[in-house]
């Protein structure tokens, strides 16, 4: 449960302390910016950075493997990349284009996320970093890292004399 009210929002998640918040806080908001390769216009800036933030994915472990899924719609599996690092990082990146404008077109609204994306994971010890598959289908990424299987110590038992 909340302590803040969400009533306080307008019933919107919307609040910049909330890691879980609908809305991006971005810091870069009406700040000038001078370098060149910062200097893109504010609209294209915000996307992103919004595509970025937006790409979600989820983690679980079974007693088989890790599996990571990601939700990529539109994107096809060539415009997708799956990478292990040095140091066992597992690196999810890509780029979903941006739609091209007609002079003819009127736009009335642009909600859809366009920009690059990428997301690291640091995998624990346990993970089989030679056997790891992935699968997309129907824009959903699926990423399974098998696990070690956990050797149980051999027990000896020692015969007590005397």
């Amino acid at each position: 449960m909340s302590l803040i009210p969400s009533t306080l929002f307008g019933g919107r998640r919307s609040n910049i302390f909330d890691p879980f918040s609908l809305d991006i806080w971005d810091p870069f908001q009406d700040f000038p910016f001078t370098s060149t390769a910062i200097s893109a216009p504010r609209s294209e800036f915000a996307n992103e950075t919004t595509a970025l933030a937006n790409t979600r994915i989820d983690w679980k472990e079974t007693p088989e493997a890790h599996v990571f899924k990601a939700d990529l719609p539109g994107l096809k599996k060539e415009e997708v990349k799956v990478e292990l690092e040095e140091g066992r990082v597992l690196q999810i990146s890509g780029e979903r284009s941006k739609e091209r404008e007609e002079k003819n077109d009127k736009w009335h609204r642009v909600e859809r996320s366009s920009g690059k994306f990428l997301r690291r994971f640091r995998l624990p010890e346990n993970a089989k970093l030679d056997q790891v598959k992935a699968n997309m289908e129907n824009g959903v990424l699926t990423v399974t890292v098998p696990k070690e299987e956990v050797k149980k110590p051999d027990v000896k038992a020692i015969e007590i004399t005397g």
